[in-house]
């Protein structure tokens, strides 16, 4: 599972669990979401967007960077103000090879709802936002709910779908052609509770 999706490149890191444990945290996950969505920011800025204390966010901003999630930004601001930027390495979060241990099980219960509760969030505001004429039927919304298949089967389709996307998703050094807009593509493939499971962890 991808946290920031980037099909034109593999992931750079692999999240471990003592970094899963660090990142699992409501407020540091959505410090990350901010500064991933609308760039580089300060400590005041970034408390002032979440309603928290400047302290407070100081004291997770540090957390982050020490598990390498965050940089800061040098060359930017005073002594007195730091700047922070997200690192753009892709993240791959192996759930298999984190579920073991019981604690980090349940800090990889907390991003994963943290994840799609994001992506719903994010699909929700691309279906508010207005869009020209030519865009009108361009995205595509579908679910099927009612299949049946084997974990080998989920994972070659997962890894097929994803091949398709690296082949379409243009390259990010690429010139960007004039009539180009931001598109958010979301990509689940999620086993269900089935009525024969006694308890569905």
């Amino acid at each position: 599972m991808n946290e920031e999706p980037t099909p034109q490149r593999p992931p750079g890191r692999t999240v471990d669990p003592r970094s899963l444990r660090a990142l699992a945290h409501p407020l540091r996950m959505r410090i990350l979401d901010l500064l991933t969505d609308e760039g580089p920011a300060t400590s005041a800025r970034l408390a002032d967007r979440l309603g928290e204390n400047t302290g407070t966010v100081s004291w997770h901003l540090r957390h982050l960077a020490e598990h390498g999630f965050i940089e800061e930004e040098h060359g930017r601001g005073t002594k007195r103000e730091r700047w922070w930027r997200r690192v753009r390495t892709p993240l791959n979060v192996n759930s298999a090879e984190l579920v073991p241990d019981p604690a980090t099980s349940a800090a990889l219960d907390v991003y994963k709802r943290h994840y799609l509760e994001r992506s719903f969030r994010r699909a929700a505001r691309a279906l508010a936002s207005p869009v020209p004429p030519e865009w009108v039927g361009a995205g595509n919304m579908s679910d099927w709910g009612d299949v049946r298949m084997t974990p080998a089967q989920l994972s070659a389709l997962g890894a097929e779908i994803l091949e398709v996307i690296r082949r379409h998703v243009p390259d990010p050094d690429a010139p960007v052609p004039p009539d180009a807009r931001p598109v958010l593509i979301q990509f689940q493939t999620l086993s269900m509770l089935d009525d024969t499971d006694e308890d569905p962890r």
